[in-house]
């Protein structure tokens, strides 16, 4: 897949199918509508006995319209530009442009918009859903893009919102549940388990005096946090993963001493310490919520049932049960 950081000079060898969005989390839905466009496209190729298959594009935004529309509202995003990327490219993209966007973009008329896309990506198809539309002040809707396609010359397709259990899969929901630590629901929405990245550094060293010795990481800034509690999960690191209770929150029973807010993970069957490096933190299943203890002998009591429960929600998990 060819990541492009803006409209590229040189137009693709084809025409192209193309839908735009942000894409966070890269989701059910999301990858509904990417993966119909990239079955159309290659068999469009086959019905029409075209010499080079139809390229399969996507466009996004960076930053977020909304860091540019409305930086009074921060919004917390489901993946980094990174991992997007890692997803976006398992669908079957041939190319990616990363637009970046300003409030001149915001201005640009629909019609100036799709024209540069025709001309620059060969744009045959826009593949959206039923609520999208771009330009200045929205004004390029579908009825409008349809309109624009029929003189411009390229055709829209508008794909129905993928539903599981009746409701649409949606990055809104997707943040909802995770903040209301519901990750194990979340994971179904996104086809995986949430994934969080962080920087190990070093924390009060109460887990040690405890008997058990958590790493403290800094996340990346803007990501959702699911809701305080005890989950248990997977930490990646060096190449390897280990089996891991989970802690979010603020630390009640010790007051507030140190960070107002922590995300630390006690790894199970593992020695070592790994200050400065970088790690995956994966959510499988919420134990319970955050609860304040009258003695430390009482957490290490609950410690001890969490890390039992642990091993226990993972190894359901590994069974699919």
């Amino acid at each position: 897949m060819h990541v492009f950081h803006s409209l590229p000079s040189q137009p693709p060898p084809s025409p192209t199918l193309l839908t735009i969005g942000n894409f966070d989390g890269v989701h059910l839905g999301h990858r509904a509508l990417i993966e119909a466009m990239v079955r159309a496209a290659r068999g469009n190729n086959r019905r029409a006995g075209l010499p080079a298959p139809r390229q399969a594009g996507l466009l996004t935004f960076d930053p977020h319209p909304l860091a540019v529309l409305a930086p009074e509202r921060p919004l917390a995003f489901l993946t980094s530009p990174e991992e997007r990327l890692e997803l976006l490219g398992a669908c079957g993209l041939d190319f990616v442009v990363i637009q970046r966007f300003t409030l001149a973009t915001a201005r640009t008329p629909a019609r100036e918009f799709v024209s540069a896309l025709r001309q620059r990506l060969r744009l045959a198809e826009l593949w959206v859903g039923p609520d999208f539309a771009l330009g200045q002040r929205q004004e390029g809707d579908i009825a409008a893009l349809q309109t624009l396609g029929e003189e411009l010359g390229f055709e829209v397709h508008v794909v129905q919102p993928f539903c599981l259990e009746g409701q649409s899969v949606r990055s809104t929901r997707i943040r909802t549940l995770l903040q209301q630590g519901s990750v194990h629901e979340a994971a179904g929405l996104l086809g995986r388990p949430y994934r969080l990245c962080g920087q190990v550094v070093p924390g009060a060293g109460r887990g040690r005096t405890l008997g058990f010795p958590t790493v403290n990481l800094e996340i990346e800034p803007g990501r959702v946090l699911p809701g305080d509690g005890i989950y248990a999960g997977w930490v990646q690191v060096g190449g390897k993963q280990y089996a891991a209770a989970i802690n979010l929150g603020m630390r009640p029973t010790f007051g507030t001493d140190g960070p107002q807010h922590t995300v630390e993970a006690y790894l199970l069957d593992f020695e070592g310490q790994l200050y400065g490096q970088t790690v995956g933190l994966t959510f499988v299943e919420r134990l319970r919520p955050e609860l304040r203890f009258e003695s430390a002998d009482e957490l290490i009591e609950q410690i001890a049932r969490d890390v039992a429960a642990t091993r226990h929600a993972l190894g359901a998990a590994k069974r699919g049960t």
